[in-house]
């Protein structure tokens, strides 16, 4: 039986983590970690390559300020990243702000991201979604599409590059948002309708050598083939509250089934808890992260 002296105690420290736990969730969102991963996909017989990934910066004050995104570059430019990764998302995402960082800051800064590959992007539903005359007129570029090319950033809508090292050749393939435009008269449907196209994309890739897919939502992982070596997403931010590994709120028709870290399925997912916040700026048990990820051959089936 529990003595009244232990009761007493447990009972201070829930006391305490309840009181607390409201005080960290809204510090968290100003950390940032570095996250990283050793994969071996199947079928892969590209080079060995180290890629850092960037996912859901939703640039606001003062959650991402211009001085926070350029200290992420910075940082990132210190990985020794072959190729960087942006899986989209660069634009505030939430209403509680005390200021906007434009696309006029965030996207120059992010041009400073170097590696010997390149940087290359995707973009996210709040890029489409907060785009007003792109959702007025059912067609990009979005105001975040722009942007990134602007700072020398090619961005990826269905779309594929061939990229070497050491003779060795992979593709980088950039599958369009599935969630790019919201439900109206227009697309006669209740949920969000995609610009992506699986297929088309693929077309594009016309040799043998190893795929790596960047998609904002995980939730195309059951529709990707074997062909692929590695998807990379982010979109969930680990559900932006996680306690003991779950996530009572999760973006995702899967659930918690894509929700964060290392997915081994027909192929391997990574999907990023990512930079800023979405709806709420309030994180707890999953830091904002730039997520590296060492890749090699040779794995068995």
């Amino acid at each position: 039986m529990i003595s009244r002296r232990r009761f007493l105690k447990w009972s201070a420290a829930v006391a305490t983590f309840v009181a607390a736990a409201p005080l960290y969730g809204i510090a968290e969102p100003f950390l940032t970690r570095v996250t990283r991963y050793d994969v071996r996909p199947r079928r892969w017989n590209g080079p060995e390559l180290t890629i850092a990934v960037i996912a859901d910066l939703h640039a606001c004050e003062p959650w991402m300020t211009a001085d926070r995104i350029a200290s992420i570059v910075a940082q990132t430019n210190t990985l020794g990243a072959d190729v960087i990764l942006l899986l989209g998302d660069y634009v505030a995402g939430t209403r509680y702000v005390t200021g906007e960082v434009h696309s006029s800051e965030w996207a120059p800064l992010l041009g400073g991201l170097k590696a010997p590959l390149g940087v290359h992007a995707v973009t996210g539903n709040h890029d489409w979604w907060e785009d007003k005359t792109a959702q007025r007129d059912g067609m990009g570029p979005t105001i975040a599409h722009r942007a990134l090319r602007a700072a020398g950033i090619p961005v990826y809508e269905n779309d594929a590059v061939r990229l070497i090292k050491d003779g060795r050749s992979f593709w980088i393939a950039g599958l369009g948002d599935q969630l790019a435009f919201w439900p109206s008269r227009r697309w006669r449907s209740r949920v969000p309708i995609g610009i992506d196209d699986l297929a088309l994309t693929l077309r594009k890739i016309d040799d043998n050598a190893p795929v790596i897919l960047m998609a904002h939502e995980p939730d195309i992982m059951p529709r990707v083939p074997e062909r692929v070596s590695l998807v990379l997403s982010g979109h969930t931010h680990g559900g932006q509250v996680r306690l003991f590994g779950w996530s009572p709120v999760v973006p995702s028709r899967y659930r918690g089934r894509y929700v964060y870290g290392h997915v081994r399925e027909q192929t391997d997912l990574i999907v990023s808890g990512g930079l800023g916040c979405s709806i709420y700026p309030f994180r707890f048990g999953v830091p904002p992260e730039i997520v590296v990820v060492h890749l090699s051959g040779g794995a068995s089936v």
